[in-house]
């Protein structure tokens, strides 16, 4: 009885959390495919032509699997982050709390949503760009499993961030001063070979370094890290990430005090 209570909780919150995404498409999916035709447009275009080729992959065709990978985390991040957020400030994620679902189902309904919109926004990326040059993607099923993986990760750090946030200032905080340096130095536009030694050593610090070029692995054949390294680090940082969000809303941290 409480197992089908706890699955009932979960599997409307997932629902809410996909309509939510698919009710709002103009904000969700649509900004995402621009920022990103820009990007190939001002990058991929007119800065690759200078540029010719990157690791033996013309720029454009080097990028495309960088940039899929920068809309996922961004988007990931900011659908937990803003909806979690929201929850609090109206009150009604102490609802959840208090009603038969667990803190496991609560975290799993948001971080689904998450990873739901991930995966549409990856779909709209990548199909665009396909105007711009062509994905052979040479492992589709490790391609599918790092952007699960990666959205899983930035949905669970922007549920943490919302479970600190006490202010909407608070949610912009870390995908300006953190999320957004990370990324463009993840090694998105280049590979970490044409830095220096030092800097070279200093980029294996970045996360976001391994999801990028896993991804690029699973579409080009080609990686600055070894792959099996990349999901392993992937899957830690989800692990690490899932039990510290389960833990503070056990504890009530952000919404009881």
């Amino acid at each position: 009885m409480i197992m089908n209570l706890q699955m009932i909780g979960m599997v409307a919150l997932v629902r809410k959390e996909t309509r939510r995404v698919l009710r709002i498409w103009v904000q969700t999916i649509i900004p995402p495919g621009i920022t990103m035709s820009l990007y190939f447009i001002i990058f991929g275009t007119l800065i690759g032509r200078r540029i010719g080729q990157m690791d033996g992959f013309q720029y454009m065709e080097y990028i495309a699997p960088g940039l899929i990978m920068m809309s996922v985390i961004t988007n990931s991040y900011g659908n937990v982050v803003g909806s979690f957020f929201n929850a609090k400030i109206q009150r009604h994620i102490e609802e959840m709390l208090v009603s038969p679902m667990s803190e496991i189902s609560i975290v799993t309904g948001y971080l689904a949503g998450g990873i739901i919109r991930g995966i549409f926004v990856a779909a709209v990326v990548s199909l665009i760009a396909l105007f711009f040059t062509q994905l052979n993607i040479q492992h589709p099923v490790l391609a599918i499993l790092v952007i699960v993986m990666t959205a899983g990760v930035f949905s669970l750090a922007g549920l943490l961030n919302a479970i600190f946030a006490k202010k909407f200032d608070d949610i912009a905080i870390i995908p300006s001063f953190v999320l957004a340096p990370l990324t463009y130095l993840g090694g998105v536009f280049y590979t970490i070979t044409l830095l220096p030694d030092f800097w070279q050593k200093v980029s294996y610090f970045n996360p976001i370094l391994y999801m990028v070029n896993a991804m690029r692995f699973s579409v080009l054949g080609k990686s600055d890290i070894d792959i099996f390294t990349g999901i392993l680090v992937i899957l830690a940082f989800f692990i690490m990430l899932l039990c510290t969000a389960i833990y503070l809303l056990k504890k009530g941290v952000g919404i009881r005090e």
